[in-house]
């Protein structure tokens, strides 16, 4: 089959797959297009790059959480990675003078060491996620206040700014590195073997064993790239303000958490997509936008947030009870 072919058939199969949510997202956009009170803000050049660099730290987390929750597990640590990796990557710059691309390593490798600590803990106990997760989501926020003093730490710095807030062509950079990612996780998901098998242990963990699949070491090395794209996040939004803050991802998990959750993955484990994750991230991130422009109250953000992600988690337990 010719390359073009094969292109023309994954949109098609894209489309099939997510037609539900794309039709949801089209109606939003459209909603926030017209409506009188946004309208003159939300179509604007800046707005929209605005809403495309947050939708980028949020899928760079939401990639992660949607092998977290294919696996049936879930991260509660993500937001607080994003703090820690962020105060400590910035103070590379303005404490340590390193230079930039050690700050991002640095930054990654926080990130990496706990999200392989989640990795052991989670694959070698029968200790849930969501325990193990909470605890290290409080000792890491725990940490980036320790470390910084509970103050920002400020980076004067155009090639730290460029990370977060710089271009590459008429392309914002983290749009640039959000590409890469997708491109690196759809690969790892629906190419590899690694990604048959966190399908295979997420559906059934114990059948997966028997037929040879080393179920501990998916859910280690899962946690270890949910861990490692936390502390990219991390910096790239620690460029973006141009400061580490111990206070920066609050919240966090819970936007990565419901873009997976409302693109289709199940909580049960065993399905889901990104293609799915990217348009449930367009949908949290737009209504975040449209909320903010129509001035809604921050409280009742949260309502309307927590009602959404409801929403997506009935339609998701009434699809696994049909399939029974």
């Amino acid at each position: 089959m010719s390359l073009g072919k094969r292109f023309n058939n994954g949109v098609k199969q894209y489309f099939k797959e997510n037609l539900g949510i794309i039709i949801a997202f089209l109606v939003l956009f459209a909603f926030l297009a017209s409506n009188p009170h946004t309208h003159d803000s939300f179509m604007t050049s800046r707005n929209m790059f605005n809403v495309l660099r947050q939708i980028s730290t949020n899928l760079y987390l939401a990639c992660g959480m949607t092998m977290v929750i294919i696996l049936g597990g879930i991260d509660l640590s993500v937001g607080s990675i994003i703090a820690l990796s962020g105060c400590v990557a910035a103070a590379g710059v303005a404490r340590y003078s390193l230079p930039i691309p050690v700050a991002l390593l640095l930054g990654l490798l926080i990130g990496l060491i706990v999200g392989a600590f989640n990795g052991v803990v989670i694959a070698k106990t029968t200790i849930p996620s969501f325990i193990v997760t909470l605890a290290t989501m409080n000792i890491c926020r725990g940490l980036a206040y320790v470390y910084t003093g509970g103050s920002p730490v400020r980076v004067v710095s155009k090639e730290w700014q460029f990370i977060g807030a710089g271009y590459i062509g008429p392309f914002p950079t983290p749009v640039v590195i959000l590409v890469i990612v997708l491109i690196i996780t759809t690969l790892l998901m629906d190419n590899t073997r690694f990604g048959r098998h966190i399908y295979a242990v997420g559906g059934n963990a114990q059948a997966a064993r028997f037929s040879g699949i080393d179920a501990a070491k998916v859910k280690f090395w899962v946690h270890v790239f949910a861990g490692v794209l936390s502390g990219l996040a991390g910096v790239v939004l620690a460029s973006r303000m141009y400061s580490g803050q111990p206070t920066a991802g609050q919240g966090a998990e819970m936007d990565a958490i419901a873009a997976v959750v409302v693109g289709g993955t199940s909580m049960a484990g065993g399905s889901g997509k990104i293609g799915g994750t990217i348009i449930g991230a367009l949908i949290i991130g737009y209504l975040n936008n449209g909320l903010n422009l129509m001035n809604v109250n921050s409280f009742w953000q949260y309502v309307v947030k927590g009602a959404v992600i409801l929403l997506a988690v009935f339609i998701d337990f009434m699809r696994n009870k049909n399939k029974k």
